[in-house]
């Protein structure tokens, strides 16, 4: 099964900590939207979008990315870190436009320092912790393990 996972991680690393420790164990390709505008996913049997929640949305980039790049009937899944709360509806309608099948998603607390966060020295600090990172690794492999079927 041949998989990439888009993502943007731009204030502390958050993502990028959960989608590296998925990518040591198994064979992902990383995609970083804030620095890759176009890519052909057609290849794929498996797309990731991972994203800090900023101002309640996935990273701009992240949703541009897919939107241009994301063709119908693929099977995706979400990844997300917050301070606040998880939140996937901005990507979510990408994907119900594209036609494609959400097939799980995961979310873990991550530092935040955005916003209001900042007044009070930051939220969540420590995470993504080591249980977070096990967590994440657990969930993409349940998802590769198995069948993964289209609506």
């Amino acid at each position: 099964m041949k998989t990439a996972i888009v993502y943007a991680s731009v204030h502390h690393g958050n993502t990028k900590k959960i989608i590296d420790e998925i990518a040591k164990t198994k064979d992902v390709e990383l995609i970083d939207a804030t620095q890759t505008v176009e890519k052909d996913l057609s290849e794929y049997d498996l797309i990731g979008f991972a994203s800090g929640v900023y101002g309640g949305k996935f990273h701009q980039s992240v949703l541009k990315f897919a939107s241009v790049n994301l063709t119908d009937n693929k099977n995706v899944f979400l990844i997300c870190t917050y301070g606040g709360r998880p939140v996937f509806k901005s990507i979510e309608q990408v994907i119900a436009y594209k036609h494609d099948n959400i097939v799980g998603r995961f979310s873990c607390k991550g530092f935040d320092t955005f916003g209001p966060f900042k007044l009070i020295g930051g939220v969540s600090k420590g995470h993504p912790d080591e249980k977070d990172l096990a967590a994440a690794v657990e969930f993409y492999n349940g998802l590769t393990e198995q069948p993964v079927f289209l609506k």
